[in-house]
């Protein structure tokens, strides 16, 4: 949605039937670098309450913090200063999170860099999430890491390494893309919905092919999703689920249509063929 003013995509998502909108923190949208992010904050809340939509803030914006590098700085940066810009930024996406009342704060590692031995990548994520979990756990806000092929965590088996390594600590959650999962889990996409369960803390849903990292329109490629519907209602998630077709932005009002459309047939399969007394999709 990322050519639509956010006031008009909210508006859209509401008209269209979503429940809330998964908010990325740049520059056309609730920019957290700009000045008065506060008063900024405050009139997109009152926005998603007259919509009756709630949200998740995201943190993917390519170049938010970088004009030359995409998700440049990482939290894996050679530079502690970079580092430290971006454990700055997500502190800001946590107090922006929790003045909208969000759900919760997505991130990502970020792709190890060239020449740095696997174990200084996993201790320089493991230090600088110390951070921004304790903002989390000062907002009540949960954190959800997201598993990013390409990246240093890039899987639910990378996932449990960082929560044993820092303790498991009850703000640190997961965000799981269900294309990913398609993309290079060894797990079917419904069996990885029902392995993260306990630490869903958002959702992201496309359709993908195996071994492509391509975020695909519902239909182009080859996730059967009754079951992944079906595995995460009986999970009990009651966060959102939120479509992401970053590249898409130039028929955004037409995909969230037609995505919308998907998955509610997607969910009533899901409620046809689900044990008696499962959940809801």
């Amino acid at each position: 949605m990322t050519d639509l003013r956010l006031d008009d995509a909210l508006g859209l998502l509401a008209d269209l039937g979503y429940a809330g909108v998964g908010l990325t923190l740049d520059h056309m949208h609730l920019d957290p670098l700009a000045p008065d992010l506060a008063a900024r904050t405050r009139h997109v809340a009152r926005g998603l309450q007259r919509l009756g939509l709630t949200a998740t803030i995201e943190t993917g914006a390519r170049y938010v913090l970088d004009p030359r590098r995409k998700h440049g700085p990482s939290l894996l940066d050679p530079d502690p200063d970079a580092r430290a810009a971006r454990v700055r930024l997500l502190i800001r996406a946590v107090q922006v999170a929790a003045d909208l009342g969000a759900h919760a704060v997505h991130c990502f590692s970020g792709i190890t860099p060239d020449g740095t031995p696997e174990g200084t990548a996993w201790q320089r994520l493991a230090e600088a999430m110390g951070p921004v979990l304790d903002a989390a756990s000062g907002a009540g806000v949960p954190l959800a890491v997201e598993p990013e092929p390409g990246h240093l965590l890039a899987t639910l088996a990378d996932f449990h390494r960082l929560r044993h390594a820092l303790d498991d600590p009850p703000h640190l959650g997961l965000t799981l893309d269900i294309g990913h999962c398609q993309c290079l889990e060894p797990l079917s996409p419904a069996d990885c919905v029902r392995a993260a369960g306990p630490w869903l803390r958002h959702v992201q849903i496309e359709d993908m092919r195996r071994g492509v990292h391509e975020h695909l329109p519902f239909g182009d490629g080859e996730i059967d999703f009754p079951p992944v519907l079906e595995a995460l209602a009986a999970t009990g998630y009651q966060g959102l689920t939120v479509v992401e077709l970053p590249r898409h932005s130039h028929a955004g009002p037409q995909l969230a249509a037609r995505s919308i459309e998907f998955l509610d047939k997607a969910a009533t399969a899901a409620l046809r063929t689900a044990p008696t007394g499962g959940g809801t999709p």
